[in-house]
């Protein structure tokens, strides 16, 4: 399944190439295509600013006007904050990903437009466009860094593309703790209550006993968990009774 290509018209700042560059990485996207940079290609800064992502700034296809750049492409989306008044569909970002996919599985290409930093496309560039793309940001400030852009296209995309899931889990380095240590444990730490006269008055000591015990179940402890504690109170009853707790 062959990726979106991103298309970075008449970009301004080399760095931003490179921050792009960068946020195409993270998220599965290779092909990057620049149209008239200002300051030509290649330029100092980018790959600094790439973090890495050489690859994709090596492999960038250089164009003189947007109509070269697409020309190969079946299907083009233009991104931008503002309403152009040339009856295109719009989508989110979100919805622009599935199309994108969708297009993807049937064989065809395609390609989104980035303006240059400054004022965004033309809208003759967004005239060369099947659709655009636009993020719902808030309405008081509505500028997005071109890095930013490809970043939430790229974060779409591949969401689509993975399966949305966090690509970490949670690790358990000990085991659920068993019933027996839990009870011990509780055995453990309630006669240490008693001696203290915690649960008082004594006709109510059978469900404070039941309510405490619960408050541990909700915790799901491990084995780690039932020693730590254990430990920590037999800490804190040495040190009452004046006995200092030897550790290994």
């Amino acid at each position: 399944m062959t990726p979106p290509a991103v298309i970075l018209v008449r970009p301004q700042l080399a760095e931003n190439i490179g921050m792009c560059a960068r946020a195409m990485m993270n998220f599965g996207l290779s092909e990057m295509r620049l149209v008239s940079p200002r300051d030509g290609w290649p330029k100092k800064g980018a790959r600094q600013a790439s973090s890495g992502a050489s690859a994709v700034l090596d492999n960038a296809k250089l164009f003189e006007t947007t109509e070269e750049a697409i020309a190969d492409l079946n299907y083009v989306f233009a991104t931008t904050a503002r309403e152009r008044g040339q009856m295109k569909d719009i989508f989110a970002a979100d919805e622009g990903a599935g199309r994108m996919l969708a297009l993807a599985g049937e064989g065809a290409r395609s390609g989104i437009l980035f303006g240059p930093e400054r004022m965004g496309l033309s809208n003759d560039d967004v005239a060369l466009a099947d659709a655009i793309i636009s993020f719902p940001v808030s309405p008081a400030f509505k500028s997005i860094n071109l890095a930013q852009a490809v970043l939430l296209v790229g974060y779409e995309w591949w969401k689509l593309v993975s399966g949305g899931g966090a690509p970490i889990a949670p690790t358990r380095s000990s085991p659920p703790a068993t019933r027996e240590h839990m009870l011990a444990f509780f055995d453990y730490l309630e006669g240490e209550l008693d001696a203290v006269s915690f649960f008082y008055p004594p006709e109510k000591r059978e469900v404070m006993v039941r309510n405490f015990r619960n408050i541990w179940h909700r915790l799901a402890m491990t084995e780690q968990d039932v020693q730590t504690l254990r430990g920590a109170v037999a800490s804190l009853v040495g040190s009452r009774n004046g006995t200092r707790i030897k550790r290994d």
